[in-house]
């Protein structure tokens, strides 16, 4: 029997049994209560990903989108329009070219955050102060400083969150399974986890283009610094690939943050590392991988290796990524779970989850502070690699020892006037 199997019966089983119950007794999400109503903030290849998907569910209505490109904006309510052809009762769906409009809506009870990366942080704590339960994608963040202050801004809201880290809850399981194999020390004592994803961020230089018409640039920029328009940071019209803004430190951690946002997020589930962090990065002297992290415990955390996660062992090496999971031993995989072992979260649809959370009111599968430690390692990594030296970090007070030059990567000055202001 395999894990998976496993898991399919029980939540079979479950689910079987949730229809037997009177209505009373059934989830709040699963009783007759009205429609979610969401708005979208962002909506580029990752933001028309998720509209279509929310588009889908019957308990769920999309009621505002705000985003800064006419032609997204038009293509996102031509969809929003198209769905909700020959639905009784559906409700309008308004137009936003600033989300700070979209937020003062009372209308709308949750948002989609699906904006670069550099715009994550204000999009988030503005929806927290107005009361809206977020979905934000992932890396939640440029700095660990942001990171902090949008956990902080979260739980003081009481809204619920969730980082778009999706590998916890889907691709057929692979990722819970190898957690769970991990937790339960199938592998005997971990010593080294491989991570293979991107290299970190640079400095963009790309030259002056004309702004196109129907692209407001200047809020396309918001807090990131001040410079000319170009189509790799923000594609003109719609677009089907993934920008090349995610290379450039102004508004993102590179390769490294991009993929390591999931990967990092994976090994840090599985090594129950979810609330800290390592307290040395090692950097290479040259190169663009072989960072390593090391944590209290021990384990060694490289950047490098095959794409995904390898976790090796004194018993034995497992490697996971969305299309394959293998053990240097067979039982590994194979031997079902007992009662008695560590389980971990079990969800298996990503933007359910956090619907289902919000209507029962419970954290989701990767929270705000999961999605902050998850961030701060590629963070941490970059700035390993941009000062070229061994850092020691304090993953409590979330400072580096003895170094100002390497703490001063640890927050920005956004520009005005997109700065918050206001004490946590």
């Amino acid at each position: 029997m395999t894990f998976q199997s496993v898991n399919r019966r029980q939540f079979t089983k479950a689910a079987m049994a949730t229809t037997l119950l009177p209505v009373g007794a059934l989830p709040v999400w699963a009783q007759a209560t009205a429609p979610l109503r969401l708005g979208f903030i962002g909506v580029g290849m990752m933001g028309r990903g998720h509209l279509g998907a929310f588009l889908g569910m019957n308990d769920v209505q999309v009621v505002g989108i705000a985003e800064v490109v006419k032609e997204r904006l038009d293509s996102a309510m031509a969809m929003v329009v198209d769905r909700n052809k020959g639905k009784k009762d559906a409700p309008g769906c308004k137009a936003h070219g600033d989300y700070q409009e979209l937020l003062d809506r009372k209308d709308i009870d949750a948002v989609v955050i699906a904006t670069p990366d550099h715009w994550h942080a204000l999009n988030a704590i503005h929806a927290a102060r107005a009361g809206k339960h977020i979905y934000c994608e992932k890396p939640l963040t440029r700095t660990v400083a942001e990171g902090r202050r949008l956990v902080s801004e979260v739980a003081k809201a009481g809204v619920i969150f969730q980082t778009g880290s999706q590998q916890r809850s889907e691709f057929e399981g692979k990722f819970r399974q190898a957690a769970e194999i991990v937790r339960n020390g199938r592998l005997g004592k971990i010593q080294t986890v491989r991570i293979g994803v991107g290299g970190p961020a640079v400095a963009c230089t790309l030259a002056e283009e004309e702004v196109p018409a129907g692209t407001d640039w200047e809020k396309w920029m918001g807090p990131s610094p001040k410079r000319a328009f170009h189509h790799e940071l923000c594609p003109i019209g719609i677009h089907r690939h993934f920008p090349a803004w995610r290379n450039y430190r102004e508004y993102a951690g590179g390769g490294l943050a991009d993929m390591g946002a999931h990967h990092f997020d994976i090994a840090q589930w599985a090594l129950e590392m979810d609330a800290t962090g390592p307290v040395k990065i090692d950097p290479p002297a040259k190169g663009n991988d072989g960072l390593k992290y090391t944590y209290a415990n021990g384990i060694v955390m490289f950047h490098g290796g095959p794409s995904g996660c390898t976790f090796e062992g004194t018993d034995g090496t497992l490697y996971v990524d969305r299309s394959i999971i293998k053990a240097s031993k067979e039982s590994v995989l194979k031997d079902p779970f007992s009662d008695k072992d560590k389980r971990v979260y079990f969800a298996t649809n990503h933007r359910r989850n956090w619907i289902e959370c919000i209507r029962d009111k419970k954290p989701t599968i990767c929270p705000a502070e999961v999605g902050h430690r998850s961030a701060s390692i590629c963070h941490l990594g970059n700035i390993g690699y941009w000062t070229r030296r061994p850092l020691s970090w304090d993953p409590v007070a979330e400072r580096f020892a003895n170094d100002d030059e390497a703490n001063g990567w640890l927050s920005h000055a956004d520009r005005e006037p997109y700065a918050l202001t206001g004490k946590i």
